[in-house]
């Protein structure tokens, strides 16, 4: 068995190119000021300041027109609440299909540690949770001698297991995502959807400041210590 941390990846756009970062933000502009007829204001240093406005004005659905798409390598657990949002395309690692006993897969199965049991004093809630993911797994591979489909012996594979889960959607729909997966301006996420989508955000405000800046300052006012 494998024990691995969870982790994003940002397929598509390459946020580390600033050209591709500025043509985002010029693509939306030039989308936008359609609706005004006011592409004679645009300039060279306008994209940005034009985006903020959209947002302060909630004219957010002109940030559709760009999209992102991100891997996630999370628990189970997590996917379930990352595929409830419905503007998205998903492609999921299938339990249906994949079948770890085979080499590709190291012949074990691979699972997230929760993070929340690296605490000293919960090392015997750690045990336990590590003993019951072994267990899930020899449960798994001998149903699978004993002649189980893999599509059938996912029955006993735990919450915890990895699961690789791709997302694609627009900036309108990845600010509503990171509201309430990261910000949590519905009520306080999951710990270990935190885990992921906080360094999201603060990785995107970096980048696509006139997007998600916003949405990390929100966060940061919640959880300032006052």
């Amino acid at each position: 068995m494998k024990i691995v941390e969870p982790s994003y990846e940002i397929l598509y756009p390459n946020l580390e190119n600033d050209e591709i970062r500025k043509d985002i933000c010029k693509r939306i502009e030039g989308v936008g000021r359609t609706c005004y007829k006011s592409e004679n204001n645009i300039t060279d240093e306008s994209a940005e300041r034009f985006i903020f406005d959209l947002e302060r004005r909630k004219h957010e659905a002109v940030l559709e027109h760009a999209c992102m798409t991100i891997k996630f390598i999370v628990d189970r657990g997590v996917s379930h609440e990352i595929v409830r949002h419905r503007i998205a395309s998903f492609a999921q690692e299938s339990t249906r299909y994949c079948n770890y006993s085979k080499a590709k897969f190291g012949s074990e199965i691979t699972v997230i540690r929760p993070y929340f049991y690296n605490d000293p004093d919960r090392q015997e809630e750690y045990e336990t949770w590590k003993t019951a993911m072994e267990n899930a797994e020899k449960a798994y591979f001998r149903l699978l001698e004993l002649g189980s489909k893999p599509e059938e012996a996912r029955a006993v594979l735990p919450n915890s297991l990895k699961t690789e889960l791709v997302v694609t959607t627009n900036m309108r729909e990845w600010r509503h995502i990171l509201n309430l997966r990261a910000a949590g301006t519905t009520g306080k996420p999951h710990p270990q959807m935190i885990e992921v989508m906080l360094p999201l955000l603060k990785y995107l405000r970096t980048k696509l400041p006139a997007f998600y800046s916003d949405i990390y300052v929100n966060w940061l006012a919640q959880n300032t210590v006052k």
